[in-house]
This record gives structure tokens, sequence and C-alpha cells, in this order.
């Protein structure tokens, strides 16, 4: 009996044909990208031509939002969630540059998890103004200096960092949006330091803190000291012998540094929560949190009244946090994040019945919950 001959595909064919189709769909894409840059080009001039006498506002977080989750509820893949979510967020930076490039305030200098946190949720498009420190972020946006700014104000490892929750107890700013970035720590040295020469560590104190097994048990001996970022740290390192920094990846090519290990966060779903402050309110965008600040009576069951009427109104809590009041001795101000967005009919029901038994109730601003990843 004759053997039958299996026919080989023609690879070399299929390959052709799949190059000859991308070629065609980025042409589609390249023309879509377009027709989108002229419908924002077409939305600016709406925009000024309704506000002729004042800057109208661009930027609409909660309209991102609601394209952020139209585009996953859509996602068929083979791309993931975040994948695509990074890609539109780079689109829509393109589009409102045309519209107005915006200037965010960070923690500086270049190279910190702020700046990193900035441009996720901005995209590459934003002008970046990076600040000394948190007050210099709020200085800056309150001056109308720069449109946003961008303060890290929680760490899953190390918890809340108080200096930004400080600075609402007299701004005037809102909170407009939050960022969750996940935490990779790299220990870094200029190339000439061996390892066994470092001496010194440098970098802010909540990396030490989220870092402290690791270094316990790698530089017992070492000297940490704590800077106002990470990006200081390896800014500074650059020009230092026998001293390391431990900093975002992203600083070792910035500052011309080598890593010595990476990833030496103790926790590996070390994140941290950033909140963009700004002037202006954030409408819905049905997936929201609100933050305020209250100021209570100094007797007993009063956080009991406070916390009471989110539970018969069945609002979840996401945040509570105490910090030492200005106006007097032993007086202390809550600082409480919740799901929901203020103009919602149950929280506006909540605000109500808190502000009837508080000295003071502000609210910080409400804004679309940070995307996960």
């Amino acid at each position: 009996m004759s053997e039958k001959k299996t026919t080989k595909p023609d690879l070399a064919g299929l390959l052709a044909e799949q190059r000859v189709r991308i070629d065609a769909l980025d042409e589609e894409i390249l023309k879509l990208l377009n027709e989108r840059a002229q419908c924002a080009l077409t939305v600016a001039e709406v925009k000024q031509e309704e506000s002729p006498d004042s800057v109208p506002v661009f930027y609409r977080p909660e309209r991102e939002a609601q394209v952020f989750h139209h585009v996953m509820e859509q996602n068929a893949g083979p791309l993931s969630n975040e994948k695509v979510t990074q890609v539109f967020r780079q689109i829509m930076s393109a589009c409102l540059a045309l519209e107005q490039p915006l200037q965010v305030a960070y923690l500086g200098p270049e190279g910190t998890f702020t700046q990193i946190a900035t441009m996720k949720n901005f995209g590459d498009s934003v002008i970046g103004v990076p600040m000394v420190t948190q007050d210099d972020v709020f200085r800056e946006v309150e001056s109308e200096s720069c449109n946003y700014g961008v303060v890290p104000v929680e760490n899953s490892t190390e918890g809340v960092i108080s200096h930004t929750l400080d600075n609402f107890l007299e701004s005037s700013l809102k909170i407009c949006g939050e960022v969750q970035l996940r935490i990779h720590h790299f220990l870094m040295v200029p190339p000439e330091t061996l390892d066994q020469d470092i001496k010194k560590i440098y970098s802010h104190q909540q990396t030490l803190g989220q870092c402290r097994r690791w270094l316990d048990a790698h530089y017992p001996n070492a000297t940490k000291i704590a800077v106002t970022s990470n990006g200081e740290a390896a800014r500074r390192v650059a020009d230092e012998k026998n001293a390391a920094a431990i900093a975002p990846e992203l600083c070792a090519e910035i500052y011309e540094l080598r890593i010595v290990s990476g990833k030496i966060e103790d926790l590996a779903d070390n994140t941290t929560r950033f909140l963009v402050v700004g002037r202006e309110d954030v409408g819905i965008s049905g997936n929201d949190k609100t933050s305020i600040m209250v100021s209570t009576h100094n007797q007993p069951g009063a956080l009991y009244k406070l916390l009471e009427p989110f539970h018969r109104h069945n609002i979840s809590l996401t945040s509570i946090e105490t910090r030492p009041s200005r106006t007097g001795k032993w007086s202390y101000v809550f600082f409480i994040d919740f799901e929901g967005h203020r103009d919602d009919p149950e929280i506006v029901k909540v605000l109500t019945e808190i502000d009837a038994d508080a000295l003071e109730v502000k609210v910080l601003g409400s804004y679309p919950k940070a995307l996960s990843g």
C-alpha cells in the first residue's frame, strides 16, 4: 500500500497574509485615532463657546472613569483589561493635551512612585512638575500654578501617611481622584560602589519600613537614613560613595545607578494609594468614593454617633483615620472614606445626619474609585 503524503501548511504564506492584515488594521486604527482626536478638539471649541469669560474645565475624571468601565465591559480579549485601559489612558491623555495640556505637581524629584502614579492617572502627555514636599504640591495647585497635584496617602504595609492628611485641615483643595500602584523597591548604588562597601542606605521613611525585614537580613549594620522621597534618595546617592538608595527601578536609569537587588519589599502585594487634588468638584461616575473630615464633640459616644448612620443606611466604610486637631489640646478630627458619591440620595441623608450632631463636616471630595492593577 502506498503511504498518503501529508500536506504541510504554507507557513510563509500564512505569515505574509497576517502581516498584510495587521498593516490594514494599523491604518484603520490610525484613522480612528485621528477621528477621535478631532472630536476632542470639537469638544474643546464647544466648551470655550459655552464659557467665553472663564477657563473651561477640560479634564473630567468621572467621564474618563465611565470610558474605562465601558471599555472593560466590551473587552473580549485576548488583551487583558489592564493592558486595554493602559492603551486607552494614553489615547485620552494625547487627546486631552490637544484641548489643554495639563500641569500636574507631584512629590519629586524625577523617579518617585508619585511621578509613576501621576503618569498612570494622567498619561504621558501630561506636564509633570516635581515638588520637594507634599506641602509644595498643595501650594502649587492652590495658587493655580498647576491644574492638579498627586500625593501619596496610604500604604498597605505601613499605613496612612499622616502629613498628607494634615494638609487637608487647612486646604481648600478637593480630592478629584485616587490611584493605586503596586510598589516594588530596588536597592541601587553608583556603578563603582561594591555591594560589600555599602555603609548607608537612603530612602523615604515609609519605604524603609516596607523593606525592614529584608534590610535587617542583608544589611543589618548599614545606617538607614530617611529623606523626603525615594527619588531624592537616588539623586543623593549618585554623588556619594559607599551609599545605596532604595527607589523605583526607573531611578536607576535616570540617575545612572546599578541595581544590586530588586523587589526587596517585605510583602509581595505592597500597594500605595495616591490622591489627585484639584480645585473643582467631580460629578457622578457610577462607581465612586467620598472622603470627609469630621470634628466631633469631646463626649462619650461621639464616635458611635458618627458611624451609626453609615451602618443604618448600609453605606460601606473603606477607611477611617484620626488626626490631632489644631483647634485645641486633646481634640481630634476623623478622616473617613466610604463608597458612594456625595450627591447620591442615601449619602445626602447620611451627611445631613452627621452634620446635625458634629462640630464640623468638611467634604473633601467625591471621585471615581481607582482602577485595579
